[in-house]
């Protein structure tokens, strides 16, 4: 079924390209590696013997990292394939 301007099935190829961008993107992430820090790098409190074995490379203990969690990094919600507004005409 085409939609507006744009030919079949572009909208599920725009669907599946967006999917495929974010997956790259994921997988170019660096991997932690190398063994865990005994203290926290911010508040250099002890990080649990658990949490150490749990998580590789674990830099922060809890209360560090669940406010780090807190604070939310925007990305660009740029759609590069097309404007949904360019599909609905």
């Amino acid at each position: 079924m085409a939609g507006g301007w744009a030919k079949d099935g572009g909208v599920s190829e725009q669907i599946e390209a967006s999917i495929g961008d974010e997956l790259a993107r994921m997988k170019a992430r660096k991997v932690p590696q190398g063994e865990s820090f005994t203290h926290c790098a911010e508040c250099e409190e002890p990080i649990a013997e658990a949490r150490r074995v749990a998580v590789v490379s674990v830099t922060l203990c809890i209360e560090c990292q669940n406010e780090r969690d807190g604070v939310v990094k925007t990305r660009g919600g740029i759609n590069r394939r097309g404007s949904k507004d360019s599909q609905l005409k």
